[in-house]
């Protein structure tokens, strides 16, 4: 900017040069341009260099009587002087001039610096809130998808209150002797009743985030990637239902870790152009509130782990019975084949007693 400044000047000057008799009114005008120009520059020394080449010019052609460039013109300035400033009523409005009682003007003298550092602070303060929440807003998400997604995460919501109430309600019962709304062992059986339920929707929820990637896939978003791409969604069912065979505890621990590793795959997909670019974001949202119901389980089912017997209802203990009941019906089996070969045993004993006796 200053380097067209420059150039411009010194092309009207030498314009001025060429003619010095016809051009005395602009002459005199562009006098006083420079003067105003040359006032403003002394008033921004201390703020910013005087790099302008006018100024050096200026500084440099007074000669003689001739008067230097940067002289004030007082004839100009009287006129301007003479101008009336124009009001703008419609600018002003009730609280443009008016500040708070403790505001930074209506401070006192010893706490305006406190009321500076506040204000400063709480001003950090919500711009880091600010940069939170424009981080995770879903307000790019499509609104069936946010409303569906949220509806998805209430069953894991409600297993998880109910897991921990029933919890608290059991503790209850073995320290007063019964529960608050109910007592121990129906608490126990609902708990029973809450596994399979929760640990059950989470592999469900696993295989259809992985089952996500191949629709994908048969769209063509971003592209065509191939068995990359269809990976991901065999994982997601591989890893998903081998929980259900699992202990409770281990089983929602584990469907923690994949959750979490689902999420790190889609987020490395919406980097990748794999899946739309408020996907990471609205993942994240879901598996926030699934990672926290699923460590609200843990919690209230790690105060219940001396009061809780093993659960009869579960996958597990179903094939624990059934192998007891095996090995029972082998033990019976085996006892029932001794007895029978006693028995014969017996049998050709007295046969043998017989034919000695006729001899």
């Amino acid at each position: 900017m200053a380097m067209l400044r420059s150039t411009a000047t010194r092309s009207l000057l030498r314009s001025l040069a060429a003619n010095p008799t016809s051009s005395a009114p602009i002459r005199q005008q562009f006098r006083s341009q420079l003067c105003t120009i040359s006032t403003r520059s002394q008033a921004l020394k201390p703020f910013a260099p005087k790099t302008l080449g006018l100024t050096r010019w200026a500084s440099t052609s007074a000669k003689g009587d001739q008067k230097p460039m940067d002289a004030i013109d007082s004839r100009q300035e009287t006129e301007l002087a003479k101008q009336k400033l124009e009001a703008h009523p419609e600018l002003v409005s009730s609280s443009s001039s008016t500040h708070a009682l403790r505001s930074e003007l209506g401070a006192a003298p010893g706490e305006r610096g406190q009321g500076e550092e506040e204000t400063e602070m709480m001003g950090g303060i919500k711009g880091d809130l600010k940069t939170i929440r424009d981080t995770f807003s879903l307000e790019s998400v499509p609104r069936d998808a946010y409303y569906v997604g949220m509806a998805g995460v209430l069953p894991y919501m409600a297993t998880s209150l109910a897991t921990f109430y029933c919890a608290w309600d059991m503790n209850h019962a073995a320290e007063t002797g019964s529960g608050f709304l109910i007592d121990g062992k129906t608490a126990e059986l609902a708990l029973h009743i809450i596994e399979p339920l929760q640990v059950g929707y989470g592999a469900v929820i696993i295989s259809f985030l992985g089952a996500i990637h191949w629709g994908l896939e048969f769209a063509g978003y971003g592209g065509y990637h191939g068995y990359r791409r269809y990976a991901i969604g065999v994982f997601s069912a591989a890893l998903a239902w081998p929980t259900l065979l699992l202990p409770v505890e281990y089983a929602l621990i584990s469907q923690f870790l994949v959750f979490n590793f689902l999420y790190y795959t889609d987020a490395r997909a919406c980097k990748r152009g794999w899946a739309p670019p408020w996907y990471g974001v609205y993942r994240f949202v879901l598996t926030f509130i699934v990672g926290g119901a699923i460590v609200v389980s843990l919690i209230g089912r790690g105060q219940i782990a001396h009061l809780m017997g093993p659960s009869e209802n579960g996958p597990t203990a179903k094939i624990k019975q059934l192998r007891d009941s095996q090995m029972e019906q082998l033990a019976e089996e085996e006892d029932a084949r001794r007895k029978f070969l006693a028995s014969e045993d017996e049998s050709e004993d007295e046969e043998e007693e017989g034919g000695d006796e006729e001899e």
